[in-house]
């Protein structure tokens, strides 16, 4: 008889790092900043590396089927969005969403105020999301924007831009909760910004399992004859071709 591979047994440290909340801090912090800085500051978008694993991925995919966590759901065809269909997160969040939106901000927030100052707009996020969302609702803006999406076989999204109201966060990141060739094709994200006195600009890029890409909302400042101008962004899905594809979306500004 072939004697049997021991298990090593999972020891109660190694368990708590596993649910440490800290773990999504650390997976940020991983990051090259400056590298991501400099990818948005040419193309308006930037991969982030994994932000969850496989197996939370999975676990954020299939709360989905609970609808009571959510406080809305769109159907994109009804709405003439394209085909497919998410659904807004009520509070309180999951602790994934919660933690990585709280911890992306601060990161993201350097870029946020130079583009504003480029474009000589007052930039008016506070060091903290909590102290933003506060103006955010004194705004109005007081209802929750995370989302989760779920795309089937022919499900695609039309180009678009997150706008809820007067009170804009200049980026957002997106998850994808599923592995490219595995559990869907198709599906590349899609950025189309129009250039100043130029040609439309479109990429396409499939984001990898847990990994982010974090890309503009609205416009971002592009150099031109005069200086710093916005090029307006819009933002999509491509067609999936087979499978089903689960996406978080990560915004930081609520909505009217």
């Amino acid at each position: 008889m072939t004697p049997m591979t021991p298990i090593t047994p999972i020891t109660p440290s190694v368990a708590a790092e596993r649910s440490s909340p800290r773990r999504f801090a650390e997976r940020i912090a991983a990051a090259d900043w400056d590298a991501v800085a400099s990818e948005l500051n040419e193309h308006g978008r930037a991969l982030l590396p994994r932000l969850l694993t496989p197996a939370e991925c999975a676990d954020l995919a299939a709360l989905y089927d609970r609808p009571e966590l959510f406080r809305s759901t769109v159907s994109m065809a009804r709405h003439r969005f394209g085909e497919g269909e998410y659904r807004y997160f009520d509070h309180p969040f999951p602790e994934p969403v919660r933690l990585l939106r709280e911890e992306l901000y601060p990161r993201l927030l350097p870029v946020a105020r130079d583009w504003y100052g480029k474009l000589g707009r007052e930039a008016e996020w506070p060091d903290s999301l909590g102290e933003w969302l506060d103006i955010c609702h004194r705004a109005g803006q007081t209802r929750p924007s995370p989302i989760l999406l779920r795309y089937e076989a022919g499900g695609w999204n039309a180009l678009h831009r997150d706008l809820f109201g007067d009170k804009v966060f200049p980026l957002q990141v997106v998850v994808n909760l599923n592995a490219p060739g595995e559990d869907h094709t198709g599906g590349e994200f899609l950025l189309v910004e129009q250039r100043p006195r130029a040609q439309s600009r479109g990429t396409a890029t499939l984001v990898p399992q847990g990994q982010g890409l974090v890309f503009t909302t609205r416009d971002r400042p592009v150099r031109s004859r005069r200086g710093w101008s916005a090029a307006p962004v819009r933002h999509g899905v491509s067609a999936v071709h087979t499978g089903r594809r689960h996406t978080l979306g990560l915004v930081f500004h609520d909505a009217t």
